[in-house]
């Protein structure tokens, strides 16, 4: 079985993008399974080593719908940096669609404001469920409930999807969680950025006035949060302590950007019945990044550098292992 990539724009018209000069867009990547044997490509950043696809390829019939996981990137990230996850569970039947979060993404440009309302990415998933526009172009039957996996801050964007609720951003005034960094390595100066953000964007001050609603999907039957990272501390405890549908917590026991005992551990020991799975000890926080490049490698040694005995590759394998074995 081979895998197929569809790439495309749809647009969420309930929002703005943050410049306030259009609806707010959603870049998505769809990998599935496909008979074709076309002409494969390993994608577009020089960075990621990729499992080689075929492009815009039909999708191969099931008498059954195909399991759906979306995928939820890290701060900065995009999609195509999960495709070691995407392509594996793709070659086991499953269709996986991906979405650059606005603003949050390496697709585009940074922005503050994509970086400090990590609650909107929710709304992407949902937003992408329920455009049919991705599902016209690959075409056959695909499940509408979903499995959702998220890496760093893609970790909170599935809590949230399952009932989880901010009680703090991470960088607001008088959140009791004081963290003990002003910023994403993007942007590291991000806290400082936010008061003059709330008095001159009348799009950024109402997405910040939304930070504490609900964004439950009854649509996502289980999770897998890939180094959950600081945020989730900002999450209400009593709404993780009600989360009801299965989640899964894969993390490196050694992840220094977000310390296990810190993350990984609080949030498995507020949320009932999840899963903690240590990846292996020595695996740090990007162990969850695809393999490298040489490029990749010599540009960025800090996200591509494994500790002796962790072997990337394995890792991915166990971590797909830990999707295909949840509820879908």
């Amino acid at each position: 079985m081979h895998v197929g990539l569809r790439v495309g724009l749809s647009f969420d018209p309930s929002r703005p993008n943050w410049d306030d000069t259009g609806p707010r867009p959603l870049r998505w990547s769809v990998w599935y399974p496909t008979d074709s044997r076309g002409t494969t490509t390993t994608g577009v950043d020089a960075w990621f080593r990729h499992v080689p696809v075929v492009r815009d390829a039909p999708l191969r019939e099931s008498a059954d719908p195909r399991p759906l996981v979306v995928l939820s990137h890290g701060t900065g990230g995009l999609a195509g940096g999960l495709s070691w996850l995407a392509t594996r569970l793709a070659g086991h039947g499953y269709v996986v669609v991906g979405v650059d979060h606005h603003g949050n993404t390496g697709s585009e440009p940074y922005l503050a404001e994509g970086f400090l309302c990590l609650w909107e990415r929710a709304r992407d998933v949902s937003a992408l469920l329920d455009d049919p526009g991705w599902r016209a172009a690959v075409g056959g039957a695909i499940a509408t409930e979903a499995v959702v996996a998220g890496f760093s801050a893609g970790a909170h964007t599935a809590l949230l999807l399952l009932g989880a609720r901010v009680a703090h951003s991470q960088f607001e005034p008088g959140n009791p969680e004081v963290s003990p960094v002003r910023g994403p390595r993007e942007l590291p100066d991000l806290a400082d950025r936010l008061p003059s953000l709330i008095s001159s964007s009348g799009v950024f001050a109402a997405a910040w006035d939304r930070r504490r609603a609900s964004f439950r999907d009854q649509r996502i039957t289980a999770a897998l949060a890939m180094a959950p990272g600081r945020s989730v501390r900002g999450l209400d405890p009593r709404t993780l302590a009600a989360i009801e549908r299965p989640l899964t917590i894969a993390v490196g026991g050694s992840d220094t950007a977000a310390p296990p005992d810190q993350c990984a551990a609080w949030l498995h020991q507020r949320v009932p019945g999840s899963q903690l799975h240590t990846v292996h000890p020595a695996a740090g926080h990007y162990v969850f990044l695809p393999e490298p490049t040489p490029e990749g490698r010599a540009a960025a040694p800090d996200l591509f550098t494994d500790a002796p005995g962790v072997v990337r590759s394995e890792v991915h394998e166990t971590t797909a292992a830990l999707v295909q074995a949840l509820p879908g």
